[in-house]
């Protein structure tokens, strides 16, 4: 039993040399915050943009084409559906980490924020508690003082 399960396992994918080196650059430009992501996911387009670097990577899902521009050269190429859906899926992962890390950052600013509006609310409820008690007290201080 244990061995039909070992015969049936997927095994990795190996990349040719070209597609490793593809591979590696696009993951790379991942790591770097200041590299842009962008998706038409109608269109079945991404684009990976670091102007820092002047570099540019353009993957065309529907056809397979991974198009590679910096400031000398472009090179479009047609790739394999597997590793154009590796890579895809690599982009997708970062993009959704990056949303991940603003909706974080969003929702750790509101609860803030919120924080800040009840701590100042109940400390504007004691403010007007502390006015109500010296208006009262010297309400019934002026009476003590007519009734004599």
């Amino acid at each position: 039993m244990f061995f039909t399960f070992k015969f049936f396992r997927k095994k990795p994918r190996v990349y040719t040399k070209i597609e490793s080196h593809i591979y590696g650059i696009i993951t790379e430009l991942l790591k770097v915050s200041s590299t842009d992501i962008n998706v038409d996911e109608l269109g079945g387009k991404y684009y990976l943009s670091n102007e820092e670097q002047h570099f540019k990577v353009t993957i065309l899902s529907n056809d397979y084409v991974i198009r590679l521009t910096n400031t000398h050269d472009s090179v479009a190429e047609k790739y394999d559906k597997v590793f154009v859906e590796d890579v895809l899926k690599a982009v997708k992962e970062e993009k959704h980490r990056r949303m991940e890390v603003v909706y974080d950052s969003i929702t750790n600013s509101i609860e803030k924020m919120a924080e800040r509006l009840h701590n100042r609310l109940i400390e504007s409820n004691e403010q007007e508690s502390k006015s109500v008690r010296r208006l009262e007290t010297t309400k019934h201080v002026k009476t003590k003082k007519a009734n004599y």
